[in-house]
């Protein structure tokens, strides 16, 4: 899995560098992210401007992340491009994820 952890501004960004988050990267992309939350981080940036598409197992591994955060983070989403947002969109899951055009805009909020 090709993720780039930083410590920004209070917050821990992962910049995804994959160009999908499909059935067969979703498993390991959950573990990963896992992994860090486990560090007791509350403010995950997850830049997705690499991610060219994302699937409904792509989708269900960033609900599952947010779920074992267990109300004490928070989950932002950076950087997604019109086909990644038609998918939050149909899904309603842009009112669950906090959306923003750029990670610095994610890390101002």
């Amino acid at each position: 899995m090709q993720i780039n952890i930083q410590q920004r501004d209070g917050a821990t960004v992962a910049e995804v560098l994959i160009p999908r988050l499909d059935a067969s990267m979703a498993s390991s992309f959950k573990n990963e992210l896992l992994e860090i939350i486990k560090n007791g981080v509350t403010k995950l940036v997850l830049d997705l401007s690499a991610v060219a598409f994302i699937d409904s197992s792509g989708l269900g591994a960033l609900v599952s992340i947010l779920k074992a955060m267990n109300g004490k983070g928070s989950i932002s989403i950076a950087g997604a491009n019109s086909t990644v947002m038609g998918l939050f969109k149909l899904t309603s899951m842009d009112r669950v994820f906090s959306i923003h055009a750029t990670v610095d805009a994610a890390l101002a909020s």
